[in-house]
């Protein structure tokens, strides 16, 4: 990794912060580690999360993976350098106007947050006392802490008593060197067009996935869904659950999203799942109690620190929302310790701007296409999309031993996680950007020749993806030739 040029505090800087921020003594304290700052950089480069937030790249001092981190915070800087960039699709990615952005305040137009919260990031090293310091100096409430093992660093949720607004609080933050920011909302990306009905399950052919069976069925392969509540007692999905987490304080109750994205993955009773036989690790972040499930960043990364702590080879995430960069630092992590990460293009329709987690580079992002190999009209588009999978139209588990026909990117996301529990169980050694490779080299190409902004490599196919590992083959199965449809994109 290399450190962006401009982007760097120097350590005096972030001394006198310390010293503003938590009095003499206290921040004396915070440098006992030697006399020694350590330098680290997260993932930085041109364009969206490929280089800090839309343009340019971020700097960590103390580093986040590996280097013990230095300071009330690893002390944030970012350097913005000639504007946000724009990846519509209509050629290479852009910058627009000349600006320069030194927050993670969220934009002007930003919705999708908690209205009244912000999220700080310190040091595991970081006392007690330190802490009510801060407090005091930004007059906030705290709500609840975590640590996690992923980034190597604590999570304090505070919420903020008066009117000021999120932006400011985060800005005054990053004042003092302190690394916040909003806690966003994702939601989830299907119950899109319902219908009533006992549709055939078009998938299988589609993904060719009876013929990967014969080769593997995810035998014990722990696929972690990061969700709402799932109904683990759904004949579906009877002795698939390995274990369950709960984020939420509320009471858990089974929700329709986190019951089919599990049954897509590993059904096996009226249903087949793309991977009948792996195991799941339920996670609830998203709360059905309401009109829509929503999640929180801070919900978020408890399911993902869980899930890599339990022994997750893929994680399922199948929500969208807008760029977060404590969701990105974590999937950054868990990337590095082998994980694949599998998300949802997201339903916003072509003229959205890219959502994440979908569009962070270490996630295999997935669209959705129909039965006749034509795009799902509410997919996002971009550069970031990966594969496509079928989810228009798909007949899904929900609670209470019940089925729906419903569409979205959701569950195309978690055919492609299934997918890639059955890779994983004939090559346990495959690395996240392997198992990327070999979903897009043997995926059937749809619509515009080679990759493109709405199908990325194409149509997924399981059988093939098998083949291509260089495993040793243990039974045989004949590939079914499939005609690409001609039709409207």
């Amino acid at each position: 990794m290399r450190l962006h040029r401009n982007a760097l505090l120097t350590f005096a800087a972030v001394t006198a912060a310390l010293l503003a921020a938590a009095g003499a003594a206290d921040a004396q304290k915070m440098f006992s580690h030697g006399g020694s700052a350590n330098v680290g950089v997260v993932r930085g480069g041109d364009g969206g999360y490929h280089g800090g937030y839309h343009g340019g790249g971020r700097s960590y001092i103390g580093g986040y993976f590996g280097a013990p981190l230095v300071g009330i915070a690893p002390g944030v800087v970012q350097t913005f350098e000639g504007g946000d960039v724009v990846d519509d699709g209509n050629g290479p990615p852009r910058r627009t106007r000349q600006t320069r952005r030194n927050s993670s305040a969220p934009a002007a137009n930003e919705r999708r947050m908690v209205p009244d919260e912000v999220i700080l990031e310190i040091a595991n090293s970081v006392s007690s006392q330190q802490i009510e310091a801060l407090q005091r100096r930004y007059r906030l409430i705290r709500i609840e802490s975590q640590t996690f093992q992923l980034s190597g660093t604590t999570l304090y949720r505070w919420r903020i008593p008066d009117r000021r607004s999120v932006p400011s609080v985060v800005r005054a933050l990053e004042a003092d060197h302190i690394v916040a920011q909003p806690n966003y909302l994702f939601a989830l990306q299907g119950d899109e067009l319902k219908a009533e009905g006992d549709a055939a399950q078009y998938e299988l052919a589609k993904l060719h996935l009876p013929q990967a069976h014969t080769l593997a069925k995810g035998d014990n392969v722990l696929v972690a869904v990061i969700d709402s509540g799932i109904d683990a007692a759904h004949p579906e999905l009877a002795g698939t659950v390995a274990q369950s987490y709960d984020t939420l304080s509320s009471p858990m109750t089974p929700h329709k999203h986190g019951t089919a994205i599990a049954g897509l993955i590993a059904a096996h009773g009226k249903l087949m799942g793309a991977a009948p036989h792996a195991r799941i690790l339920a996670i609830r972040a998203f709360d059905g109690s309401g009109a829509s499930a929503e999640g929180t960043t801070f919900n978020i990364l408890k399911g993902l620190d869980w899930a890599a702590a339990n022994g997750a080879r893929v994680i399922n995430m199948s929500f969208a929302g807008p760029p977060d960069p404590a969701l990105h630092r974590s999937i950054v992590a868990a990337h590095k310790k082998g994980i694949v990460l599998v998300a949802a293009a997201g339903n916003a329709g072509p003229k959205s701007q890219p959502l994440y987690p979908a569009a962070d580079p270490d996630v295999i992002a997935v669209t959705a296409t129909n039965a006749e190999d034509r795009l799902f009209p509410q997919s996002n588009r971009g550069r970031y999309i990966a594969v496509a999978a079928p989810g228009e139209q798909i007949l899904v588990a929900i609670p209470d031993g019940s089925y729906e026909v419903s569409s979205g990117t959701s569950y195309s996301a978690a055919e492609i996680s299934g997918i890639v529990a059955l890779m994983l169980e004939r090559r346990q050694d495959l690395s996240p950007d392997r198992v990327r490779d070999l979903l897009m080299a043997t995926a059937k190409d749809l619509g515009p020749r080679g990759r493109d902004v709405m199908f990325g490599a194409g149509l997924a196919d399981a059988y093939a993806a098998l083949k291509a590992e260089g495993a040793p083959v243990t039974a045989a199965a004949p590939r079914p030739v499939e005609r690409v449809s001609t039709g409207a994109r």
